[in-house]
């Protein structure tokens, strides 16, 4: 084997043969079962006897021609020696199933998986978590550990999903405020769709439309109110705003009123009109007589002030120059 501390060329070929051969059944384990890992195991085992055994058989013909170079021919035995061992342990771990390399590398693997449970909860990735505390519980047997985490899961979930159903809720506010009830309608909808597991969705449609019932009784009663103190103005603006909101139906009880109201109104643009063209304000007057024609544009009114209203506004541009 040895001859004055020089390994013999049988014992050279013996070990690299033996680490070309489990680099190669690593290598063609790993391609049957699909394992990456194995086929990186044997890669590097073949790597590593092609990239040593060149140095090897070179260092022993140096030391085979120099009797001084004996701690040279030490260094190199205790290298192989050492690669010999690293082979036997990847050789012992060939022969171990599955199952027992799981029991010897379990508290790794156990400590991995912990630390990516809790990444799927920093994530908010339920689902994973979830499915890892399965494993946790059923392929390593802690299951204590994994209910104390099945239950970490379940707390941060509905936290989480809270905080979220109470922000949507926030907005689904605001366009009840802006009286948007078609995207109101819509956000509720979504909002149940989403979050349905949570109560705090429940009878949101039903508060959008309470919410627009309200509105709508608020504006007719301020719209009567304002037409029976002839505030005739602010009765005007309600109904266009009344006009958005209710429908045809709806409207068709206050359809005497809103005569009365539109009526009074068009007087009262009248005698402002005629005020301003006896003063001779044509600016107000020029005014006046467009909102005339733009409010009542099928009036007798709006007819007579088309034929005057260019003159009108010469009349306001001369004075204004």
């Amino acid at each position: 084997m040895e001859h004055d501390g020089i390994l013999s060329p049988s014992w050279i070929a013996a070990i690299y043969g033996s680490a070309a051969v489990l680099a190669a059944t690593v290598a063609l384990r790993g391609l049957m079962i699909e394992s990456d890992q194995w086929i990186l195991a044997g890669i590097i085992t073949m790597l590593l006897t092609i990239t040593t055994l060149p140095i090897c058989i070179g260092l022993r013909s140096q030391s085979s021609g120099n009797t001084e170079s004996s701690i040279e021919s030490d260094r190199i035995r205790t290298q192989l020696k050492h690669l010999n061992e690293t082979i036997e342990s990847l050789n012992e771990n060939l022969v171990l199933s599955d199952d027992a390399r799981r029991v010897l590398n379990r508290r790794k693997e156990r400590t991995l998986l912990c630390k990516a449970i809790d990444e799927d909860i920093t994530l908010e990735d339920w689902d994973a978590g979830l499915v890892l505390v399965r494993e946790l519980a059923e392929r390593f047997g802690y299951r204590e550990e994994a209910e104390e985490f099945r239950a970490k899961i379940n707390a941060a979930r509905s936290m989480t999903t809270q905080n979220k159903v109470s922000q949507a809720i926030v907005q689904l506010d605001s366009l009840i405020s802006s009286h948007t009830w078609g995207e109101a309608m819509n956000e509720a909808a979504r909002i149940s769709r989403v979050y349905h597991d949570s109560p705090l969705v429940d009878g949101l449609r039903h508060r959008v439309e309470a919410a627009k019932e309200r509105y709508k009784h608020d504006l007719e009663r301020q719209f009567l109110l304002a037409a029976q103190e002839d505030r005739i103005e602010q009765a005007m603006e309600l109904l266009k705003e009344m006009d958005h909101h209710l429908s045809e139906h709806e409207a068709e009880q206050f359809r005497e009123v809103a005569r009365g109201v539109i009526g009074k109104a068009r007087e009262n643009l009248g005698v402002q009109f005629k005020l301003a063209v006896h003063d001779k304000s044509w600016d107000q007057a020029a005014d006046v007589g467009q909102r005339i024609i733009v409010e009542f544009p099928n009036s007798r009114m709006a007819g007579e002030i088309r034929t005057m209203i260019d003159s009108i506004r010469t009349r306001a541009g001369s004075i204004t120059r």
